[in-house]
């Protein structure tokens, strides 16, 4: 893995369990990786749009900026959402939950979407049936894309070249 960026932010250091699940200040747990896990929602509908991570540069640039940050595990490197697209997440509340190992962000998009391939929110799908015998068949939530990847992007998320139409 690459090294990774320190962040601009020095995080407090997590104390006692009390003060971390009860406590008054953000003390936030990445991983073995240098990773926390981030909930994106819709400011107003609470609609879950997607789910990130941080690393601390990421988180602290979130904060400092109220524009959403993330770490990308695949291409290994920061970015801000909306880079390419132009579909910036601002950053309405940041939360954090009991043992401060997970962030959840409220948002709101410029531009009305956030996954990569042009829906609203990344879970434009689910699964049809449950129980004892599942057949993994998906059904589709949202019917028609926000945007047009090939439009936007200049590359896919694997980083080989879209072919603009």
């Amino acid at each position: 893995m690459k090294s990774q960026p320190s962040s601009p932010i020095k995080f407090p250091a997590r104390g006692s369990l009390l003060e971390i699940e009860e406590g008054a200040q953000l003390q936030p747990k990445f991983d073995e990786r240098g990773l926390i896990p981030c909930v994106t929602q819709d400011a107003d509908t609470l609609e879950v749009l997607m789910v990130g991570v941080m690393n601390a540069e990421a988180l602290a640039l979130t904060l400092a900026t109220r524009e959403a940050h993330y770490w990308s595990r695949s291409r290994q490197k920061l970015w801000r959402k909306g880079e390419q697209s132009g579909l910036v997440q601002r950053v309405e509340h940041v939360l954090v939950d009991d043992d401060q190992d997970c962030m959840l962000l409220r948002v709101r998009i410029k531009g009305g979407a956030s996954c990569h391939v042009g829906y609203r929110s990344c879970f434009f799908r689910e699964v049809e049936q449950l129980g004892p015998s599942p057949d993994f068949a998906l059904k589709f939530l949202e019917k028609e894309k926000v945007f047009d990847p090939a439009q936007v992007y200049q590359t896919a998320q694997d980083g080989t070249p879209l072919v603009k139409a």
